[in-house]
């Protein structure tokens, strides 16, 4: 009843907030949602003498929601997979090598960009912190949230080799930066942990890899499911199985869920819908997604605005905050830029403006929240997610609400599709 409890106190706050932002605010319903929620966290901060009781309830559900289990468990695999079912298999297959080195060439150099480059802007700023632990933050750090890309750039009006690129590269990087983060974190734990390339390449393969594996059997298996029976109401229950058990079978294996989801959507999605559904299952399947989507997108989103009432000390971090944040956008733009000139995407054009806009709609989220959630205390775990809630605020707030103006020019379009 607890759960249910605090369930229902996030949907009904959901509820309104989103009725707010569609009546007045008028923004993306997830940057609405969250903005809202920032500002009642900072208006019960400033009102906590007059309300303490209402405070203190708020900071007790949130304290009790274990957000890094229940996103990375559970909601992460749902939206992967929701958003997975809308990319097209063709559209994905021509920008393959940039998605493929976006989401693991791009990850590994953003690490240690962003962690050599805060070792020395912590030390700057008086913060006695250890090497290895700073390239545990550019680990979290660094993979794009496939959330917030995702939630976001359906209304940003980005050029569609360009959604793609960007989505493609959301949507796969986690694999790899988990299994970079779990190598780093280890490290700073203490734990012996073999670095050497045939190792972690090994752990990188039996994660993403096999994660990959066992999504498209499954998105393959419940096509084929699907294709046997006309029932949409089926269809959807099978859709359910795929993501709720599929998870349940790659965590027993200790392999990557949400790259199992991807593949499984993206089966589901493109051989399952063309071959295996009619009509009436494809429409009422894609609304069913679509609200689940949403619905998850929101609550996400909520939390994200009320972290900030259980992040200890937050303005103590601010400096260090703003630093990082240019910091991860360089990161970001290197990231791009060097494989750019290095490796040949043939009919893949990245000009100036191409690589801009791929810097700016690299947004950060709940992914990173976390993983910063997950670091040990003794780890600076409060300083490392102080700073990741300022660096996930900017992204979404200012690098969301601007992405599209980016786009807005006649010019531009036909630089990016070219």
């Amino acid at each position: 009843m607890e759960l249910y409890y605090s369930f229902s106190i996030l949907i009904v706050l959901s509820a309104i907030f989103a009725y707010i932002n569609a009546r007045f605010l008028k923004l993306p319903a997830t940057i609405g949602i969250m903005l809202i929620a920032l500002m009642v966290s900072i208006g019960l901060f400033a009102t906590n003498n007059i309300f303490p009781h209402t405070f203190d309830r708020l900071s007790r559900l949130l304290n009790d929601f274990d957000f890094a289990d229940i996103l990375m468990g559970a909601m992460l695999n749902f939206l992967l997979f929701a958003g997975a079912i809308h990319i097209n298999m063709s559209d994905l297959k021509e920008q393959r090598i940039p998605v493929v080195v976006f989401s693991t060439v791009s990850v590994i150099i953003s690490t240690f960009f962003v962690g050599i480059l805060s070792y020395y802007a912590l030390h700057w700023l008086g913060f006695d912190v250890p090497m290895i632990q700073c390239l545990v933050f550019g680990a979290l750090i660094s993979p794009t949230d496939p959330v917030a890309v995702l939630g976001i750039l359906k209304q940003a009006g980005v050029p569609k080799s360009l959604e793609t690129k960007v989505a493609g590269e959301s949507l796969f990087n986690d694999g790899v930066a988990v299994v970079v983060f779990v190598t780093l974190l280890q490290v700073a734990q203490g734990k012996e942990v073999d670095l050497s390339f045939g190792s972690v390449s090994l752990l990188l393969a039996k994660e993403a890899l096999g994660g990959l594996a066992i999504g498209l059997l499954l998105g393959f298996l419940g096509s084929r499911m699907m294709k046997r029976i006309d029932n949409y109401k089926v269809d959807v229950l099978i859709t359910l199985a795929i993501v709720m058990g599929g998870y349940l079978i790659v965590h027993s294996l200790h392999m990557s869920g949400p790259l199992a989801m991807v593949a499984a959507g993206l089966v589901v999605g493109n051989y399952g819908r063309t071959k295996a559904m009619s009509e009436v299952s494809k429409d009422y399947l894609d609304k069913f997604w679509e609200l689940i989507d949403e619905i998850l997108n929101a609550l996400l989103f909520l939390i994200i605005g009320f972290e900030l009432l259980v992040i200890p000390d937050l303005t103590l971090y601010w400096k260090i905050g703003m630093l990082c944040i240019g910091i991860v956008l360089a990161a970001r733009f290197f990231s791009i830029w060097i494989p750019s000139k290095i490796i040949p995407f043939r009919s893949n054009k990245f000009d100036r403006k191409t690589i801009t806009i791929l810097v700016w709609g690299g947004l950060r989220g709940g992914v990173s929240i976390a993983l910063a959630l997950s670091i040990d205390d003794g780890l600076n775990k409060n300083l490392f997610l102080a700073i990741t809630y300022f660096i996930v605020l900017f992204s979404i707030l200012v690098q969301g609400l601007t992405i599209s103006r980016l786009t807005s020019t006649r010019e531009l379009r036909r630089s990016v599709d070219t």
